[in-house]
């Protein structure tokens, strides 16, 4: 058996307004090794976003040839833009063992989800109520009312989703839903599907230890524990 530890799919869905952009900047500040999946997306840059940062960004006819050559491990269009995430960047990922976050929709989770079962955690993030989500979204001030209108609309169809969720946290205490958010990532890290390789090792007669998160091996001298 490889001693490589495969890598983790962390995807965090909410309605606009909802909160999982605060929570997921907080969880890649903790955790080094939690890389930030940036996505494709047609829609144009907003004041302070920066090209291969937040996103890529690219126009309608590159997004298009894009999916045609089958760059994509998920697509979907989201309030009029379309968003994709580069399956070579998953390959990659799962491969070397890191592991990603994803800030998607539930239709980009869906997709990852049905690639890479055993890969993906999705977990969902509920504003404590509907009209909350609209007091967040209307103080943030970014939007026309229109376009408020059209998210709120868009919020309840995506709540109706959450049964194809794994985790559901309720966004009603910044803090405590962290703490709930890095709880499940944490567990998640150390199921023991995911850490079968480090069991193997101490048989092999190495030693493991827990190296920012993942479990890493290095050779000592030794017994190895035979089978019986």
């Amino acid at each position: 058996m490889s001693n490589k530890v495969r890598g983790l799919l962390l995807v965090v869905s909410s309605p606009s307004g909802a909160g999982k952009t605060t929570l997921c900047t907080r969880l890649r500040q903790e955790f080094a090794q939690l890389r930030f999946s940036v996505s494709y997306t047609t829609r144009k840059p907003r004041p302070g976003e920066t090209h291969g940062r937040e996103y890529y960004f690219v126009d309608p006819a590159d997004f298009t040839e894009m999916v045609a050559r089958d760059e994509f491990a998920e697509y979907a269009l989201v309030h009029g833009n379309n968003y994709g995430t580069s399956a070579r960047l998953i390959n990659d990922a799962l491969g070397s063992g890191a592991d990603l976050l994803f800030d998607i929709d539930y239709q980009g989770g869906r997709q990852l989800k049905a690639k890479f079962p055993g890969d993906v955690v999705l977990v969902f993030i509920l504003p404590p109520s509907l009209q909350e989500l609209e007091r967040r979204l209307r103080a943030r001030n970014t939007d026309a009312p229109e376009v408020i209108e059209r998210r709120l609309r868009v919020a309840r169809d995506e709540l109706r989703r959450y049964k194809e969720y794994d985790y559901i946290i309720v966004n009603d205490d910044l803090s405590r839903a962290y703490d709930v958010l890095r709880s499940v990532y944490v567990s998640e890290t150390f199921r023991c599907g995911r850490q079968q390789a480090a069991a193997e090792a101490v048989l092999s007669g190495q030693q493991v230890l827990d190296i920012g998160g993942h479990l890493g091996a290095i050779s000592v001298l030794g017994p190895r524990l035979e089978e019986a």
